[in-house]
């Protein structure tokens, strides 16, 4: 009877706790690493307006570049591309930044060294190789918005 009794408490407890399904089995995946930019869709919306975007592929060049999301909120943003009237591809900039990420509301802010403003971005897409970020880009114009969205690939370390 007291090997029942105990087998019981034990069914009990494992259904109790072990059979916890709420049906959110998402991965979350991190932020930090080394990413390599392979493109980019710059979309513009005007009041009124269909939205116009552009699809900007990399060079081969252009995809020597990385961005580093490190794990104490800082990071550093290398630009290659083609310099020179011989045209080689080099560094064309390197950029400190500090960012703060909201996992649950999939949002990043970047602030670069040097720079006022911080840009606001929304993750599209964080999985173990992808990163999409769309970035809002302030304009002029009150009436036009406009988006700068990265498409990018996980460098394993």
């Amino acid at each position: 009877m007291k090997k029942l009794a105990l087998l019981f408490a034990g069914l009990s407890l494992f259904v109790a706790t072990g059979c916890n399904d709420d049906g959110d089995n998402e991965m979350e995946y991190p932020l930090i690493g080394l990413w390599q930019p392979l493109k980019e869709v710059v979309t513009t919306v005007e009041v009124g307006e269909d939205p116009v975007s552009d699809l900007i592929t990399y060079t081969d060049c252009q995809k020597n570049s990385r961005w580093r999301f490190n794990t104490q909120t800082s990071g550093k943003r290398n630009d290659w591309g083609e310099i020179g009237t011989t045209p080689q591809c080099a560094i064309t900039s390197q950029r400190n930044f500090t960012y703060t990420y909201d996992r649950s509301a999939k949002t990043v802010i970047v602030k670069y060294e040097g720079t006022v403003e911080p840009s606001s971005g929304k993750i599209i897409t964080l999985n173990d190789t992808t990163l999409n970020v769309a970035f809002r880009e302030e304009t002029q114009d009150p009436t036009v918005y406009k988006t700068r969205t990265f498409t990018m690939k996980r460098i394993p370390q």
